[in-house]
């Protein structure tokens, strides 16, 4: 027996090599299951910089991944057409401009709002956030006797956007109807 081992254990060494390399994941460029497509339920880590470098957004943040369905809406235009075709595990930085993210402000969003119509007229304050049930959350810009003045853009319009984005879960739309 002793004579036999040598060659046994040899055989043994090359048949596991041999094996390990049959079952080895073989990526087939093809493949379209690790790649966000339309529809997709992924799972994004990023982190969004103004041009200043100051950040104004991250899922470190939020304390988890953000997840939306790829290509619906449910994101900024650029920042959903910069994750479709991304793999999974990959990361990109992008640069998105006002008219793919928040669009430009919109001078009729910024109002004069009566004094009146303000039940804290008296403790309204520069920067204040205010909300309105028909126009949401805006910013005071100026007060004066009689009114203020209200802007009610989204606080990124007009803003350039960078992002750091990494995919951390692609889940497969299921039917081609989602």
């Amino acid at each position: 027996m002793k004579k036999f081992f040598p060659a046994i254990l040899f055989i043994a060494i090359v048949s596991i090599i041999f094996l390990g390399g049959c079952v080895q994941d073989n990526p087939n460029p093809n493949d379209l299951s690790k790649t966000v497509e339309v529809g997709d339920t992924v799972k994004v880590e990023y982190r969004g910089t103004l041009a200043d470098g100051s950040v104004f957004d991250s899922s470190a943040r939020i304390g988890k991944p953000l997840e939306f369905a790829a290509g619906k809406g449910q994101m900024i235009k650029g920042f959903d057409n910069a994750v479709l075709g991304m793999d999974l595990n990959s990361e990109k930085n992008i640069t998105i401009k006002p008219e793919d993210a928040y669009g430009n402000p919109d001078p009729s969003l910024i109002i004069q709002v009566a004094k009146e119509k303000i039940s804290d007229f008296n403790k309204l304050t520069i920067g204040m956030t205010v909300s309105s049930p028909q126009a949401g959350n805006g910013v005071v810009k100026s007060i004066d006797a009689n009114f203020a003045t209200i802007d009610f853009n989204p606080s990124l319009a007009g803003k350039t956007l960078n992002f750091w984005i990494k995919v951390v879960s692609i889940v497969k739309k299921t039917s081609p109807a989602q």
